[in-house]
C-alpha cells in the first residue's frame, strides 16, 4: 500500500494468521474514500495470495463503522464517467470479499450506512454491538443505493430488504439479527469474544475445506437447484480427496483427534 492508503487503512496479522483489516478515517466515520477504497482493494488481493492467512476480520477506528461513501469527494468533480469509474471499483471490492479464500468477520459498532451497510452484508459473518445501527439511506438524498441492494437482498428477506432502500430508516442490531444482515449481538465489551469464538473453531479447521466450501456456498447460491447440486457434488467428491478429508474421515473411523497440517 501507499503512504496514503496505510494511513486510511491498518493491517495487522497475528502469529495464528488472522488478519484484522481496520478502517481508519475516524473523524470522517470511516467513509469509503478513494484511497481507502483501494487500500482495501490492494489487501484483499495480498490477502487471496497469502496461504498464511486463515481468517480476516474487518473491523473499524472510532464510534462508527462505515458512513458508506465519502459524499464530499463524489460531489467534488461530478461526470458520469467518475461515477461510473467510482461504483465499478467499490463493487470490485465488495466482490473481492466473497472471492477470498477465507472466512471474512464484520466487526461492527455505532453506525454502518449505504456502503457500509453492503460492506457488513458482503462479510461472510458479522458480529454487532448492541449500539450498532444500519440503513441504506441513500434514497433520502435523491440516490436509491442501487449497489448496496445486491449484497443487502442477497442477506435478508425481499420486502424487508426493499423496506430499507425505499424508505432510508435506520434498523437497530436487534432488528438486524432478526432480519439476518448480522449474525450476533454483543454489549459492546464483549464483541472481541465473539469474535474469537468464530475464529477459534475456523482456525480448527483445515483451510482448504473452508476454501472449496465458501467459494461452492456463494456460487451455488446464483445457480437452479439442479446445477447447484451438480457443483455441490463435485466440490465434495474433490474436498474428499485430499489429504485432510482423508485424515478426518480415517481420525473419526478410529475414534482419534485428527492430525491435520494447515
Amino acid at each position: 500500500m501507499t503512504t496514503t492508503e496505510q494511513s486510511v487503512l491498518l493491517s495487522t496479522t497475528d502469529a495464528r494468521g488472522v488478519t484484522t483489516l481496520t478502517l481508519n478515517r475516524p473523524d470522517a466515520f470511516n467513509a469509503l474514500s478513494e484511497e481507502l477504497l483501494m487500500a482495501l482493494q490492494r489487501e484483499f488481493e495480498r490477502i487471496a495470495a497469502d496461504a498464511s492467512v486463515r481468517v480476516v476480520i474487518l473491523a473499524a477506528a472510532g464510534k462508527a463503522f462505515c458512513a458508506g461513501h465519502d459524499l464530499k469527494q463524489m460531489r467534488s468533480a461530478p461526470s458520469l464517467d467518475y461515477y461510473q469509474k467510482l461504483f465499478g471499483q467499490c463493487s470490485d471490492m465488495m466482490l473481492a470479499i466473497q472471492q477470498l479464500p477465507v472466512p471474512v468477520i464484520a466487526r461492527v459498532q455505532g453506525m454502518a450506512t449505504a456502503a457500509g451497510c453492503q460492506l457488513v452484508a458482503m462479510c461472510d459473518l458479522a458480529a454487532a454491538s448492541k449500539d450498532a445501527r444500519f440503513a441504506v439511506s441513500g434514497v433520502n438524498l435523491g440516490l436509491f443505493c442501487s449497489t448496496p441492494s445486491v449484497a443487502l437482498s442477497r442477506n435478508v428477506g425481499r420486502k424487508s430488504a426493499f423496506e430499507m432502500l425505499v424508505t432510508g430508516d435506520f434498523i437497530s442490531a436487534d432488528t438486524a439479527l432478526a432480519r439476518g444482515l448480522v449474525n450476533c449481538v454483543t454489549e459492546p465489551d464483549a464483541l472481541d469474544a465473539a469474535l474469537e469464538r468464530w475464529v477459534h473453531s475456523i482456525l480448527a479447521k483445515p483451510r482448504v475445506a473452508v476454501a472449496l466450501g465458501k467459494s461452492l456456498f456463494y456460487r451455488q447460491l446464483e445457480k437452479g437447484i439442479t446445477s447447484a447440486y451438480v457443483d455441490a457434488a463435485q466440490t465434495m467428491a474433490c474436498n474428499m480427496m485430499d489429504e485432510s478429508a482423508l485424515e478426518g474421515v480415517q481420525a473419526f473411523i478410529e475414534k482419534r483427534r485428527p492430525d491435520w497440517h494447515g
